[in-house]
């Protein structure tokens, strides 16, 4: 079961981080490319604040987002503000986030997010850490996937294992940590709960390598170059 209060603690200091580090930036490194094809990081900035108000949307029963267009219509729109307003902008959505988490409600509902992708609400907040996380290193300011908690690299290499399980186009595959931790449940991405351990696989095709480069591979960061693989290729992973 999440704990959604834990998750909430974990946002706020993630997204503290994340002030701290742009608090340092100008307005000519606001403009400047970030590492996500075609954004800028106001882009990326804008597209936080705008995911914070997304989510309180989940929560409370509405659509996340009005449509794809208008999601990027306000990207687009707030991608060219100065690093003040990114700042405030980010802040004061965290914020509203922060203060619909704290609210009592029933945290074990079934939610809504995009494209009919139904999930528990007490999951929002991980999703939320997940943005905030992923995307400060998209602005390619000094925060690398190798600084991110421990915690949370296992976690997500957990939901995006999930996430791909079952899919037609990704081979059974185990994956296995440099520490010798494993993610496997025989069939490897195929159906069933993965579990952590240590051991034998199971799985005809074995990827191994550091946690940073594991998840950088699975959320499409890194293209797998230092990843070791056993038993074939490495998998080409759909888009997430």
């Amino acid at each position: 079961m999440s704990d959604h209060v834990r998750d909430l603690a974990s946002v706020r200091e993630a997204t503290d981080r994340l002030l701290a580090a742009i608090s340092t930036l100008d307005n000519a490194a606001v403009a400047e490319p970030s590492r996500l094809p075609g954004w800028s990081r106001g882009h990326v900035l804008a597209h936080l604040a705008r995911n914070a108000d997304a989510l309180i949307n989940v929560l409370g029963g509405r659509p996340m987002y009005v449509g794809a267009e208008a999601r990027d219509a306000d990207i687009e729109r707030d991608a060219p503000r100065g690093l003040r307003e990114q700042i405030e902008d980010v802040r004061a959505s965290a914020e509203r986030f922060a203060r619909v988490g704290s609210e009592d409600g029933d945290w074990e509902r079934t939610v809504e997010l995009r494209n009919g992708v139904t999930d528990r609400a007490s999951r929002v907040p991980f999703r939320r850490l997940v943005e905030v996380e992923l995307h400060h290193v998209d602005l390619g300011i000094g925060y690398e996937l190798e600084d991110l908690p421990e915690e949370f690299t296992y976690r997500e290499i957990d939901f995006l294992a999930e996430r791909f399980a079952g899919h037609k186009e990704v081979p059974s595959t185990a994956l296995v940590t440099d520490g010798g931790r494993v993610w496997s449940r025989g069939a490897g991405f195929g159906t069933g709960n993965w579990t952590t351990g240590g051991g034998a696989t199971g799985a005809p095709l074995s990827v191994t390598g550091r946690p940073a480069d594991l998840l950088g591979w699975l959320c499409g960061r890194r293209a797998g170059t230092a990843l070791t693989v056993d038993g074939g290729l490495l998998p080409s992973l759909p888009p997430l």
